[in-house]
């Protein structure tokens, strides 16, 4: 199963809503980063809301690469 990363996140954090909490955004913010892509900006405090089971690596590999080993 090929899932996006942040999705996943959202699995992590256990809903939409709680992840939404953890980083102090409304709910519908996480709607829209998952139809209409992740800001960058966003990816490092995803990574530390997952405790790094989601990092910024996957989220957005275009601005900080291939994940590393």
């Amino acid at each position: 199963m090929n899932t996006k990363p942040i999705e996943r996140a959202i699995g992590i954090a256990g809903s939409q809503a709680a992840l939404a909490r953890l980083l102090s955004v409304h709910p519908m913010q996480i709607t829209h980063w998952k139809n209409r892509g992740l800001p960058k900006r966003w990816a490092i405090p995803i990574e530390q809301a997952t405790e790094g089971r989601v990092t910024r690596y996957e989220l957005r590999p275009d601005v900080f690469g291939e994940a590393r080993p």
